[in-house]
């Protein structure tokens, strides 16, 4: 799959890779966490605005059976968390705790994600944050490149909105839905 010009410009400038000290970058188990590993592997980026800020590093790590098939962590979380980042079987980027909510439905959207924010926060006149309820989206586009899931990105005019209900989906607590509502963003790449 390929990434926006945006997200592009965002891995070149804010992207570098960090490898744990005396690990081997493993390639080895299924051709699948080859491939993240050779693509994302140690690749480390900016926080997420959700998540604790999404993990810390992205890693192939450990291997378990979830919906679909087999599912690896997505690499180590930054903080303290009651979940760990996992990719599905078709390349889905999501969370887990007892339940699995798919977020993305590939870490290619992941990137576009964390590159949108990175894109609206620092040109935005006005940020507004909703906890906990629905916004109307009504004349709003999805934007296709975040792939998404339980988290969506919509667009009107200069007006962006990010969505992130997987939290809320996962423990079942719709207070845990949180939409961001980003004004006048110019849309230069």
């Amino acid at each position: 799959m390929t990434l926006t010009r945006r997200a592009e410009i965002f891995l070149d400038v804010h992207g570098h890779r960090q490898y744990p000290l005396g690990e081997d970058v493993r390639e080895t188990e299924a051709d699948r966490r080859g491939e993240y590993q050779r693509r994302w592997g140690g690749l480390v980026l900016p926080p997420a605005l959700e998540y604790d800020g999404g993990p810390r590093r992205l890693e192939a790590g450990l291997s378990q059976e979830g919906p679909g098939g087999q599912w690896f962590e997505a690499g180590p979380v930054r903080t303290a968390l009651p979940y760990t980042f996992l990719i599905g079987p078709e390349g889905e980027f999501g969370i887990e705790d007892d339940a699995l909510v798919v977020l993305h439905e590939s870490v290619e959207g992941w990137v576009e994600a964390l590159a949108l924010a990175d894109h609206a926060v620092p040109l935005a006149t006005r940020i507004t944050k909703v906890v906990g309820e629905d916004v109307d989206l009504d004349g709003y586009e999805p934007l296709p490149e975040v792939r998404g899931a339980a988290d969506t990105w919509w667009r009107r005019g200069d007006t962006l909105v990010a969505m992130h209900t997987g939290e809320a989906r996962l423990f079942d607590a719709p207070r845990l839905r949180v939409t961001r509502i980003f004004e006048g963003i110019s849309w230069g790449i």
